[in-house]
């Protein structure tokens, strides 16, 4: 590998464990995704997360495509709103007054914060990276993209057998930004290779590598266990001052610390996991401290309510987003209430929307049009959010697929319906608990015990399933278990059929996603960027 000759970074600047340190040494990092790890996601992930803790918590933007970023303001203005007159040009350092800073990277309530590119020439990612520096701790390289549309344009994951490019773009950043460059990374065929790689990433300038223990080709049905083991390898075989964030296999608050012991890495990273439930990094509240957010059913196993949860998500919106007061809302409901006239069920509401109407006269949603990163990612969000609840309430399915981004009058029937179906589940589960345990019967643990850690995922759905008003995550069915199913035998069409409906929550969002449609009405096509939602690297 042609190595270029350093020069002195620009400007004086922390990397390495020297700058984890001046950031708080976050042990908890919500994943960059593809159009769903914008502000608004970010701050409500960050609003479970108390004050006194509150640097415990890094996050990333989503991937931006570097090149794609340079070429338009129109681009970045559509997906990064760091101040309210927008990227026109690259800003000067220190230039910037208090009173235009506005979402993005805003130091009151967005911190730490970094900014992932994906890129094939340092040039661009360079320019790229220039627009953003001001308004982020650090610019972060994305080497993990496993999707075909990331090999097509030669970056993420695909770039992982051109180490000299890789360290010709991690370099250009070290060399000339005046804040650290990471990058994130997969795992390659074995331990040896891996630490090579992540060895040349390092003495590329990358102050801090996050490492999925996946390999590229663990994707869609064939996503399989993350190997912790080689993070641990890594951890053991790399210099104690090098910073490492694991990725993989988190899909609930308990593996958090499980990964931190048995990798050693200095943090731990949610995307999946954190997309179905943004309370994952929280704490759950003390025994008879739940409040009206959090439910505790009598077996101990508890999580936040999805109303609450989404009602945060829309006051966030509200304050944050719009600029303006959320709406005056009633206590959220709780069965120790006083018996007062009972608000109108889940399918008294939806009824009551359209009652007395004839077809021609229903009401229709709103056109309102939006470029707003955080407004067009609502819905999205809240498929994910309330995927349970709304396999069980198809009509709130129906109207949250009827919701646009910008009809924030829509978003808030949507919220009504929800908190309704919440109050009926409480009060179900309060008449008849019984009827929400469902052990596995005795066919299944003899059958579940005999099979290894890699090979069934019904002890992960175990541990995970909570009531379907509960935030919970979606537990993926591993490849073995795909296989005997017959999923991954199946023709081509079957294969894509069967992979769309593990991540478009009930196949009621086909065709291109809002934040798509918005991005090529306004002359920029996305064929270079991931689909919305796909967790990249």
């Amino acid at each position: 590998m042609d190595v270029p000759k350093p020069i002195p970074p620009a400007g004086k600047k922390l990397t390495g464990r020297a700058f984890y340190e001046s950031i708080g040494s976050p042990k908890m990092i919500l994943a960059p995704m593809v159009d769903q790890s914008e502000f608004a996601w970010r701050i409500l992930t960050r609003s479970f997360i108390t004050p006194q803790t509150s640097k415990t918590l890094l996050a990333y933007t989503p991937m931006f495509h570097g090149r794609l970023f340079t070429e338009t303001a129109k681009f970045r203005n559509h997906h990064f709103q760091p101040i309210k007159a927008g990227l026109d040009c690259a800003p000067s350092l220190g230039s910037i007054p208090l009173g235009d800073l506005y979402l993005d990277g805003n130091p009151t309530i967005d911190r730490p914060l970094f900014v992932q590119f994906c890129a094939n020439s340092p040039d661009d990612l360079l320019q790229a990276a220039e627009y953003v520096q001001p308004f982020c701790d650090a610019v972060d390289l994305n080497l993990g993209c496993p999707q075909g549309i990331a090999k097509k344009g030669h970056y993420g994951a695909f770039l992982q057998e051109d180490w000299d490019l890789i360290y010709k773009l991690i370099n250009k950043l070290h060399l000339h930004l005046h804040v650290p460059v990471t990058a994130k990374m997969r795992i390659l065929e074995t331990k040896e290779e891996t630490l090579e790689y992540a060895k040349m990433i390092l003495s590329a300038g990358a102050s801090i590598i996050t490492v999925h223990g996946r390999r590229r080709d663990q994707k869609g049905h064939q996503t399989g266990l993350a190997d912790w083991s080689v993070i641990r390898y890594l951890r053991e075989k790399l210099p104690p001052e090098t910073v490492i964030f694991a990725n993989g296999n988190i899909l609930r608050h308990e593996d958090i610390q499980k990964c931190l012991d048995e990798t050693n890495a200095d943090g731990v990273m949610s995307a999946e996991g954190n997309l179905h439930d943004p309370t994952i990094f929280a704490e759950p509240p003390a025994v008879g401290e739940e409040g009206r957010e959090y439910w505790r059913g009598r077996d101990g196993k508890g999580g936040y309510r999805m109303d609450a949860v989404f009602r945060r998500y829309m006051d966030i919106m509200h304050r944050h987003v719009l600029g303006q007061d959320p709406p005056e809302r009633r206590p959220l409901y709780i069965p120790s209430d006083p018996v007062s006239e009972p608000p109108l069920t889940a399918d008294e509401d939806s009824r009551s929307l359209t009652e007395g109407e004839p077809p021609a006269k229903r009401p229709k949603y709103s056109n309102t049009k939006t470029t707003s990163p955080n407004l067009l990612a609502m819905q999205p969000h809240l498929f994910h959010l309330l995927r349970p609840l709304v396999a069980k309430h198809t009509d709130i399915r129906d109207v949250l697929a009827r919701s646009r981004g910008g009809d924030m009058a829509a978003f808030e029937t949507v919220l009504s319906m929800v908190e309704a179906a919440v109050k009926d589940g409480l009060v179900d589960y309060n008449q008849d608990p019984d009827k929400y345990d469902e052990p596995l019967n005795s066919e299944q643990i003899s059958s579940e015990h005999e099979k290894a850690e890699d090979e069934s995922s019904v002890a992960a759905l175990k541990a995970c399933k909570r009531p379907w008003w509960i935030c919970q995550p979606y537990v993926r069915p591993l490849p073995k278990e795909a296989l005997e199913k017959g999923s991954l035998t199946m023709g081509k069409k079957g294969r894509k059929q069967l992979e769309k409906a593990s991540v478009d929550l009930l196949s009621v969002r086909n065709g291109m996603s809002e934040r798509e449609k918005v991005d090529r009405r306004d002359g920029m096509p996305r064929e270079e960027m991931p689909k919305e939602s796909q967790v990249c690297g």
